[in-house]
This record gives C-alpha cells, structure tokens and sequence, in this order.
C-alpha cells in the first residue's frame, strides 16, 4: 500500500508540473489583417465608348464601395446623362441624374487577406430625376394635310431596383478592374407612360419595363490597417 501510494505521489507531482508549463506559456498573439479598411473610387469605361458610337444619347457612370466586414461591400453609384429624340413627327430632348445604393457580397472567401478581388453578387436601389425639355410634334394626314403641337417641359422621377452579379481583380497596387452584369427593373412605370425618355442615364430605354446592362470598372483602392478586435 506505501508503494502503490508513493506512486501516486510521482503522478500528482508530474502532473502539477505540466499544469505550471502550461500556465507559463505566452499568450497568443492577435492576428492582423494588413489592410482591413478598403475604399474603392471607380469609373464605369463603357458609357464613354457609347457615348463615342451613339449622337443621340450621352452618359457617365461612377461607383465608391467601402469594405465593411465578413466579405460585404456597402456601394454607392451616380452619375448624368441625356438624350435627344429627333424623329421627323417628333422632336424633345431628355437630361438626368441618377443615384444607386446598395451592397456585394463576395461569393468565395479569400484565403488571403491581401486579396481584394473575386466574384460578386449584389443588390441596388435607385432613383433618377429627369427634366423633359417642350415637345414639338407632327400629326400627318394624307387626307386632311398635316398640323403639329407641342407639349410643355415636365419634370419626371424614375426609380428602379438591380440585381448584380460580375467578378473583379487587383491589377497592380491598388489598381481594381471589373466587370458586372446588371439586371434592372422599372419600380414607377406610370411617370413614364406619357412621352417616356428616349434613354435614362444608370437605367436605359426609358419605354421599358425590365433592361439588361453591362459595366467594366477601372477603380482605384485605398486601404489603411486595423487590428481585429481593436475597433479602429
């Protein structure tokens, strides 16, 4: 019995000896994300080449988006635009601004955090305030001849929801390029009914109801560090 108790001593003794090892050992280090702040500043690049192709209808397209936590973007989109309708009958002209928000969600998680691109999906609101300019219009009969009018300048507010999808990728340092699909659907069609624009800068043909659109974004980034955990 002393030697079964004297044995059982050595194991309480060992083991106490673990336990202080283990107490001693340095804490854990917190992890740091290099560059968990990111503000990205855009420029839509296919507005310009259709403005460059097309006498009939200008436009211009900016996006921001700001990095907010778990691999969602909270995003922020504008710009103006106009249009011009010179048919034979009829002749008005259109210029708007318009405002999106909304957010993307990356789909894959990155491995790493100096990794900022990937594929997306997202959301947006967005409202446009048009000004329609006086319309002169024609009416031509070939049996009682032709007679013409004009209709006074109205102002018009369109508003519209997005679904999103595209991929984007960092070039070189901070240099972002993307691309996004756009699925668009009208929210008001009745303030459009009457002499709808030809075309609405951020949405499209304004005499319709759902349009499909593309992007490609050439977008600056710029990050500032944080550590996890300590709220800056």
């Amino acid at each position: 019995m002393l030697a079964i108790t004297g044995q059982q001593q050595l194991y309480a003794q060992a083991a106490s000896d673990t336990t202080k090892v283990t107490d001693t050992t340095a804490p854990a280090l917190p992890k740091i994300d290099s560059a968990s702040h990111q503000l990205c500043i855009g420029i839509d690049l296919v507005r310009p080449a259709e403005n460059f192709f097309t006498s009939d209808r200008q436009g211009y397209e900016f996006e921001a988006d700001y990095y907010l936590k778990h691999e969602l973007y909270l995003v922020a989109e504008g710009g103006w635009g106009s249009s011009n309708v010179t048919y034979t009958d009829l002749r008005y002209s259109t210029t708007n601004s318009f405002y999106r928000f909304g957010f993307n969600k990356i789909l894959l998680p990155r491995e790493n955090w100096n990794d900022w691109g990937g594929m997306f999906m997202g959301l947006r609101l967005a409202a446009a305030p048009i000004r329609r300019s006086p319309a002169s219009y024609t009416v031509i009969d070939s049996l009682w001849g032709s007679s013409g009018g004009a209709i006074s300048a109205k102002d018009l507010t369109s508003v519209w929801a997005e679904i999103t999808g595209g991929v984007r990728v960092e070039l070189y340092k901070g240099i972002m390029a993307g691309w996004n699909i756009r699925g668009k659907f009208l929210l008001n069609t009745k303030q459009l009914q009457d002499l709808a624009p030809l075309y609405i800068a951020g949405y499209g043909r304004g005499d319709k109801n759902a349009v499909f659109d593309f992007d490609f974004y050439i977008s600056y980034a710029i990050r500032w560090k944080r550590e996890f955990g300590s709220g800056k």
